[in-house]
């Protein structure tokens, strides 16, 4: 039985950083000729980075990347390695090309472009044609396809296994949502038991603006069997033995009969000497799946991280308000970046209690990072002052409100400038549906971390980070007491909302299940909060325009997967 070596290297590549990203790639190749592979494999256009979005519109991007791939396969030595690029021909393809001994010695090219969701493909490549090429490596045909490849069941992998491949590698940028490796995992075990060979997938891993790709390459046997799993939210180099049967005895057994075997052309690659292959002295690594919660908190830290550091900046700084989401960004920024490189900066205006006050300074204490006070109503006074020419003799109201919001988001951009710390935002994705918000206040920032997050899983994430953590992170009291923005006298959030768990459901079927009003009541909502929720998210479409970017964590978020037009007058 033939036996082939690979390694599935899920590197953490930057956008347009095309020589960083070739030394990523060879650092995971030298790791993977050390042990000895016969091939390694990384994720989809790994010399750009994914997605390189409009730079693929500049000629010279272009031409670097070619060139940053030949000084790339000029220093790959006895290991091939699959790595993805952007080729150009008549047009721009979303390539892989396989390289070994100095030189590229194939291409392949993407054939299913996905234009859904996140992705805009479609916009900048032509789908790759004509019959897939086959590379022997080690004596084993190896076939190579893309990303979406592998989502078509009669796409390029079956065409390779029934053209003689054993073995076909999937190359990925597969962004992350809550859920997505189990929907991964069925596909793929599937693609191998119906191709009947062995698939490797490796999928990048890191952040890049909204999305974060969650690593987690998979390796399946002939018979949908999972052979192998890396790790989630960590750069890693698997590597796995796969175990390669000779390919008529899987035709003998195929229920399906034995259709004609039409062999596609191989690229014959150099053997690798004897000498150079050690034992390989573990069993595959299959790593334990995060549980939900804790799956979405490492998807929350490590968009953080990645977008401050890939940005250029070291340090954060975020408004603490006692409240519950500052809390819980608090927690995540610390988590991403370290606690000496987190501030937080409490500014209570005359609505301010002291409970909360009190709250944000023990949160500062409980994740040991500075906390300073900066009182805004010196400030608030002097507006107020300032505008009485024009406003006085009314009724105080929002107008009021919301100076104090914006208050905040001045000292907060003013510390920004002065001290080189992005601005963190703390709203989540109930208020940004609903314009719970307040344009130029609470929303002026760089990165809004959980942006993405409903309110009520706030709340579980941040009960399930005290009970990783063994103690209160986040205090009881912020976790028991009702929301308020504190703007006003005895504010609370369900004075102008209806509660969270109630508002949620509603929000979830209509801004990422995408159903109308009608719809919406058909299935059991109330009419009169149907209607209210409905206007309240359309209204607000103008504000999230104008909001940071924020990770991506549901199958719907706000931003790159959601585009509804602001100027709208459909009554759905």
């Amino acid at each position: 039985m033939d036996v082939l070596r690979v390694a599935a290297c899920q590197v953490n590549t930057v956008v347009g950083d095309l020589g960083g990203n070739v030394e990523r790639v060879l650092d995971a190749l030298r790791q993977a000729e050390e042990a000895g592979c016969d091939l390694a494999v990384f994720p989809e256009l790994a010399i750009t980075g994914y997605p390189p979005e409009d730079l693929l519109l500049k000629p010279g991007f272009v031409a670097d990347n070619r060139q940053a791939l030949d000084i790339l396969a000029a220093r790959t030595g006895s290991c091939a390695a699959a790595v993805g690029f952007v080729d150009v021909g008549q047009d721009l393809y979303n390539a892989a090309a396989v390289c070994v001994g100095g030189a590229v010695v194939g291409t392949y090219r993407k054939r299913h472009l996905p234009n859904y969701s996140v992705f805009d493909e479609a916009r900048y490549f032509q789908p790759g044609t004509g019959e897939p090429q086959l590379f022997r490596v080690a004596g084993v045909a190896v076939g190579v396809s893309i990303c979406e490849d592998a989502w078509n069941p009669a796409g390029p992998i079956a065409r390779a296994a029934a053209g003689g491949a054993r073995v076909v590698v999937n190359l990925n940028a597969s962004p992350y949502h809550a859920g997505r490796l189990a929907e991964r995992e069925r596909m793929l075990a599937t693609r191998a038991l119906d191709a009947g060979c062995a698939l490797v997938y490796v999928n990048q891993v890191g952040g890049q603006d909204e999305l974060v790709f969650d690593g987690a390459s998979l390796v399946f046997g002939d018979g949908g069997e999972l052979i192998a799993r890396a790790p989630q939210f960590a750069e890693h180099v698997l590597v796995v033995d796969i175990e390669v049967p000779p390919p008529f005895r899987k035709r003998l057994l195929d229920p399906r009969g034995r259709p004609p075997v039409e062999c596609l052309p191989a690229v014959e690659l150099p053997e690798r000497p004897a000498s150079k292959r050690p034992p390989v002295a573990h069993r595959p690594l299959v790593a334990p799946v995060l549980a939900p919660l804790e799956e979405i908190y490492a998807a929350l830290a490590m968009g953080t991280q990645d977008y401050v550091t890939k940005n250029g900046f070291s340090e954060v700084v975020l408004g603490v308000s006692g409240g519950v989401d500052s809390s819980l960004v608090a927690t995540i920024a610390v988590d991403a970046l370290g606690a000496d490189r987190v501030h937080g900066v409490a500014m209570p205006s005359r609505f301010s209690s002291e409970s909360s006050l009190q709250d944000a300074l023990q949160l500062g204490r409980n994740l040991g990072i500075d906390v300073r006070t900066i009182p805004i109503e010196p400030a608030h006074a002097s507006m107020l002052e300032m505008l009485a020419p024009v406003l006085g003799g009314r009724e105080a109201n929002l107008t009021e409100e919301n100076l104090q919001s914006r208050l905040r988001g001045v000292v907060l951009m003013a510390l920004s400038n002065e001290l080189g710390w992005l601005v963190l935002t703390t709203g989540n994705k109930s208020e940004a549906a609903v314009g719970f918000s307040t344009l130029y206040g609470d929303t002026a920032g760089a990165f809004a971390v959980i942006k993405d997050v409903p309110k009520g899983l706030v709340y579980d994430l941040c009960r399930d980070r005290n009970r990783r953590a063994g103690r209160e992170l986040i205090s009881e009291a912020v976790l028991t007491k009702a929301p308020s923005a504190e703007l006003r006298p005895e504010q609370r959030d369900d004075q102008s909302l209806p509660p969270y768990e109630v508002l949620d459901p509603v929000l979830a079927a209509y801004v990422e299940q995408d159903r109308t009003r009608a719809e919406l009541e058909a299935s059991g909502f109330d009419p009169s909060l149907t209607a209210l929720v409905v206007s309240l998210v359309d209204k607000a479409e103008f504000k999230r325009r104008q909001t940071p970017p924020g990770v991506r964590v549901s199958e719907k978020a706000f931003g790159k997967d959601r585009r509804v037009p602001i100027t709208n007058r459909y009554q759905g």
